[in-house]
């Protein structure tokens, strides 16, 4: 191996090394050994479009994605402002949810149904008024439903435009119908199985959907200042690009996001980039040391 390949590969692994700590946290190699080292029964496999999407690096745009279309349901954001901590805490509110898909992705039966217990026993406790006084609660099933509906559709949307070897028609179906387990689990009802199920749930929620004034300040928040220092930012603002150009054009007209017609197109491309940058770096990480990211 030259000196060149040499310092190429210690730059990847550093990279690598440093998003899995961003991402996963400081305890990243504990917690994966949980996930992946656990002998017993798991629900997924390598070859299930569920695994493949999950562990791919267009979770880091499908996530950001995912975020901004959340935020507009008006109770949905309600709770995250109240009780998520996302701006004191972001990033350890990142781990969480990254440990979580992990988990309940990776992870054998009974690792998936142990995250799944604690995420519900913090749910019980979400509650509160919205914006507009309209009393919400995080285990109301068709808030969770939401929720699910708008990650669902981010990552799978994600993998389809930046994942190397996209899903199939068929494969994209059984993603669908793969994720809805966990929602099932977690106390959503009328889960969607298939992509035109889940493109018609959403659609379903768009007469309750807004941009309030929380919801655009967590996408200037998440878009235009993130808790990250100025050398990373150009990095993260290719992810976040990707994560711009996956909404629908509805949603970007609601948090008065300027990216329309060739500008989505060059957001896209953008995105590609930052994706397969992340893709390279996490190569340099043993596979099971590897966690996805991001609700």
């Amino acid at each position: 191996m030259s000196a060149v390949d040499r310092l190429g590969r210690a730059a990847q692994r550093r990279l690598g090394a440093a998003l899995r700590a961003r991402v996963a946290g400081a305890d990243a190699a504990d917690r994966a050994a949980v996930i992946w080292g656990a002998d017993g029964e798991r629900r997924f496999g390598p070859g299930d479009p569920v695994w493949r999407v999950h562990a791919d690096a267009a979770m880091f745009p499908g996530g950001i994605a995912a975020l901004l279309l959340q935020s507009l349901h008006p109770s949905a954001m309600a709770g995250v402002a109240g009780h998520s901590g996302y701006r004191g805490d972001p990033w350890g509110r990142l781990q969480r949810t990254s440990h979580f898909i992990a988990a309940t992705t990776f992870g054998t039966v009974a690792t998936a149904d142990a995250a799944v217990e604690r995420v519900r026993a913090i749910h019980e406790r979400v509650r509160g008024r919205d914006e507009d006084g309209v009393p919400y609660r995080a285990s109301d099933p068709q808030l969770l439903l939401w929720v699910h509906a708008a990650e669902a559709w981010s990552f799978l949307a994600a993998f389809q435009r930046f994942a190397a070897d996209p899903l199939g028609a068929e494969e994209a179906d059984t993603y669908v119908a793969q994720a809805a387990v966990v929602a099932r689990s977690l106390g959503a009802v009328d889960v969607p199985t298939d992509v035109a199920g889940l493109a018609a749930t959403v659609e379903r929620y768009r007469p309750v959907l807004r941009a309030t004034p929380a919801a655009r300040d967590a996408a200037r928040f998440l878009l235009l200042d993130p808790p990250l220092p100025w050398t990373s930012r150009p990095g993260y603002g290719l992810l976040a690009s990707g994560g711009v150009a996956l909404l629908p054009g509805w949603a970007r007209r609601e948090l008065r996001l300027p990216v329309t017609g060739p500008a989505a197109g060059v957001a896209g491309v953008l995105g590609l980039v930052g994706t397969r940058a992340v893709r390279w770096a996490m190569a340099g990480v043993p596979p099971e040391r590897r966690v996805s990211v991001p609700r």
